[in-house]
């Protein structure tokens, strides 16, 4: 029985500084990191990115922050790129989502090619080639892995973390949230997403 830890959206666009920030965002990587180099718990470790191309109303001048937002992680900018605080070093692979769609959930995402560097400091919009020739979902990867059980940390708690420990539950996988290792947009609705990952069977700690 295969653990993951599943890193979700630590991008620059997310921390401080970024187009859609989150507070926290940056110390959240630093933690992560962190933690990476304590523990031996995992047997892998994978992180996911926003990679957006055409994701149509997810883009809104006049968004409402809750189904249409900013501007953020244009595929291939350096807002789409990995936190520096985050130590890409033990990530075993990279799943890139929403290339035209929402793509909250880490699971939406496709296994990322792999010789590209995951943490950058292209220029906005640089081109970056993003094709497999056999796309891999992260479900598929993790499954050809022989996990069962998978813990969720990242931002942001009420939206995309929400989004992947549903679908990891959903597909059947032990699936935890560590509390300590995420930050949300709003704390309220931060706090009922995590109840609501507990009522779907997620273990929250």
């Amino acid at each position: 029985m295969a653990k993951a830890l599943i890193i979700v959206d630590v991008q620059n666009d997310f921390c401080e500084g970024g187009s859609l920030a989150v507070a926290g965002g940056a110390a959240l990587a630093g933690e992560i990191t962190e933690m990476l180099a304590e523990t031996t718990d995992f047997d892998f470790v994978v992180a996911t990115q926003d990679w957006h191309v055409d994701p149509g109303s997810h883009f809104s001048q006049t968004p409402d922050y809750s189904t249409s937002w900013p501007e953020h992680c244009v595929a291939g900018s350096k807002g789409a790129a990995l936190h520096r605080n985050l130590d890409t070093e033990d990530i075993d692979a990279y799943f890139r989502k929403g290339k035209y769609d929402a793509g909250y959930s880490g699971f939406d995402g496709l296994l990322a090619p792999e010789d590209e560097v995951a943490v950058g400091e292209r220029e906005a919009h640089e081109s970056v080639e993003d094709g497999n020739e056999f796309p891999v979902s992260l479900d598929d990867w993790l499954r050809e892995n022989d996990i069962d059980d998978v813990v969720v940390v990242g931002i942001a708690t009420d939206h995309c973390v929400r989004a992947t420990a549903l679908d990891a539950v959903n597909a059947g996988y032990n699936t935890t949230v560590l509390r300590d290792f995420v930050v949300g947009i709003d704390a309220d609705a931060a706090e009922e997403a995590l109840e609501e990952l507990v009522d779907a069977g997620v273990e929250v700690k």
